[in-house]
């Protein structure tokens, strides 16, 4: 377990850069509900809060060359300007027949229906497609996402997707620009963590730490907070701050008595800190809490889904018991 191939999976390792796949928040996977699903180059056309550079405005071109500016463009030639400046040619992926709307997120679903039927439908299963492909071949996933943007692009949840499914490609700068988008439409910091790591995946730790500590950490979710202590501590040792980095960690959900759904990355993160300051004897404490931690949520699960079984199992009893008392006929209860 404290081995280098090990050591170099889990959270915060400054040789991996970002993590792909554990300093995004809990709501970080495409949502769709099957299978899980809920993980580049700069271009410069963006300044720093997210809006069009001067240079790339909408008719800045047109101001230059004196052209007429009376009537505004609008939001979809401004949409389509966009595009063409950041995506210029996109070719749809396939998308197989067996592909359902259904798999979607009923709540990712419903914040669609603001398009027309069709364009819904056409959008759900590229999101479908992202869930499905995210972790197998984020490429692929990555254009389905381009291409859902393309058609819904003013939807905050499509915008986030197609954030993620940058990040899992490596392009941080395509990552945090749509990142800003999104918060901008939803009012969200939900992804502040995936935010602070893409400035790591640029080589900006500073940026990423201020990024970090402008939202106000008990405005998040208990998952989004430990998310974000856990890019910024990899921001903290990309500048050689160890003692630092270990601070940032220590959170009020670094419990070892309790176990959720974040408990095992964070641990792994506090342990893998530790050993970088050659505490050795702690890094392994806390990895075997990590492991625990591990072992109860897969238990946790495993309960979960038989309780499920056990209830649809009576549903059906109970189904059958009406059917048969409103022919007349009389049932015998099943022996427990």
């Amino acid at each position: 377990m404290s081995d280098s191939t090990d050591r170099e999976k889990r959270p915060g390792r400054r040789e991996d850069g970002p993590r792909s796949d554990g300093a995004r928040s809990a709501s970080a996977h495409p949502r769709a509900s099957k299978p899980r699903q809920a993980g580049g180059n700069e271009r410069k056309l963006w300044t720093s809060d997210g809006k069009p550079a001067r240079s790339a405005a909408p008719g800045a071109r047109d101001q230059q060359r004196g052209g007429r500016r009376d009537e505004a463009p609008t939001p979809e030639a401004l949409r389509a300007r966009e595009l063409r400046a950041v995506r210029p040619h996109h070719d749809d992926p396939e998308i197989p027949d067996d592909v359902s709307v259904k798999e979607l997120d009923r709540v990712a679903y419903n914040e669609l229906k603001t398009l027309s039927k069709e364009n819904a439908e056409g959008v759900a299963k590229h999101l479908v497609m992202v869930a499905r492909l995210i972790d197998e071949d984020p490429q692929l996933a990555h254009r389905h996402a381009i291409s859902a943007s393309r058609r819904a692009g003013r939807i905050g949840m499509v915008r986030e997707t197609l954030a993620i499914t940058a990040y899992a490609t490596g392009d941080y700068a395509l990552a945090i620009r749509e990142l800003r988008t999104y918060r901008r439409i939803s009012g969200s910091n939900e992804q502040l963590a995936l935010m602070v790591d893409s400035e790591r995946g640029l080589g900006r730790p500073d940026r990423a730490l201020e990024l970090g500590r402008s939202v106000p950490r008990d405005s998040l979710s208990p998952a989004s907070q430990v998310a974000v202590a856990i890019a910024m501590s990899g921001a903290r040792l990309d500048l050689e701050q160890p003692d630092l980095a270990l601070a940032e960690l220590e959170i009020p959900q670094l419990d070892a008595s309790r176990a959720y759904s974040y408990s095992p990355d964070l641990f792994w993160a506090y342990a893998e800190v530790l050993d970088d300051m050659n505490r050795s004897a702690d890094a392994a404490t806390w990895r075997a809490h990590a492991e625990r931690a591990e072992a109860a949520l897969d238990a946790s699960v495993a309960d979960d889904d038989l309780i499920e079984v056990f209830e649809e199992e009576v549903e059906m009893f109970e189904e059958e018991v009406e059917s048969d008392e409103e022919s007349g006929e009389s049932v015998q209860a099943p022996k427990e």
